[in-house]
């Protein structure tokens, strides 16, 4: 299975209106064809949200995963949104063991459910809710060299059929989105982000790792606030020596927001 780092929106913004109305319409058909693009159906799904931070890593291990909707403001219609897919729970004890073999502490939550970082996206990727599905929490320092080890300690689920997907946003600075100064900002962070990604895996790890180095990073991810763009090191770390490449980018609030897949 391939291994992806898509963008999940604002909030549940493909299932409400939106002005202008087209502003999700190009993302939306991103994620919803993205299942056409697979060399099969997934036996299951790891999902890392930017939105479940934890002081070491957390599987969710729910038969049947209630949703978090852990967005504020939007229309009530939006609170009562559904997901019905299974959970996994012999998956999640495996991925668990993986990466504490490989010296990272990770413990099953059997009550945690899927926050809107996995859910809205998957609503799009697999609307009938019948692959099975685990999310894998950050861990709350965000280290890049531990979360990049965190994906190559599960990239061997990748062979047994797990599509891994990081889900947040290659650009996510709130006081960003809508403002025209930002535009040359995030061009310029996503240029530098695409070419790390397309870079051989070695030189892509390592410049994976430094990304705070890069050219507006900390105005595209706040210091302290960069759980959008962690998910894609544990992409980046499942990938192994799959290269990467971009599969969508647009200009969207006045930033440039991209995705990737590797293998």
């Amino acid at each position: 299975m391939p291994v992806y780092y898509i963008p999940h929106g604002a909030g549940p913004c493909f299932f409400m209106d939106w002005n202008p109305p087209d502003t999700w319409d190009r993302m939306a058909a991103f994620l919803r064809g993205l299942r056409t693009r697979l060399p099969a159906r997934p036996r299951a799904i790891v999902v890392v949200s930017a939105h479940w931070l934890a002081p070491q890593f957390r599987l969710t291990g729910h038969a049947r995963p209630p949703l978090i909707y852990d967005y504020y403001g939007f229309p009530p219609h939006t609170y009562e949104l559904t997901y019905p897919a299974p959970g996994h729970p012999a998956l999640a004890e495996q991925a668990a063991k993986l990466l504490e073999q490989r010296g990272l502490e990770a413990a099953v939550d059997p009550h945690r459910g899927l926050d809107h970082g996995a859910f809205i996206p998957l609503k799009l990727m697999f609307p009938q809710a019948d692959v099975p599905v685990i999310q894998l929490s950050l861990r709350r320092d965000l280290a890049p060299r531990i979360h990049l080890d965190a994906g190559r300690a599960l990239a061997s689920l990748r062979d047994k059929g797990v599509l891994i997907v990081g889900s947040g946003m290659s650009f996510h600075n709130m006081r960003g989105y809508g403002d025209p100064r930002y535009t040359p900002v995030s061009a310029a962070f996503d240029t530098w982000l695409t070419a790390a990604v397309e870079s051989p895996p070695p030189e892509r790890d390592f410049l994976l790792e430094h990304w705070a180095r890069a050219p507006q990073a900390q105005l595209c991810h706040p210091p302290g606030a960069e759980e959008h763009l962690v998910p894609l090191l544990v992409a980046a770390g499942a990938a192994g020596d799959c290269a990467g490449e971009r599969v969508y980018s647009e200009r969207i609030l006045e930033t440039t927001i991209s995705a990737y897949r590797f293998g």
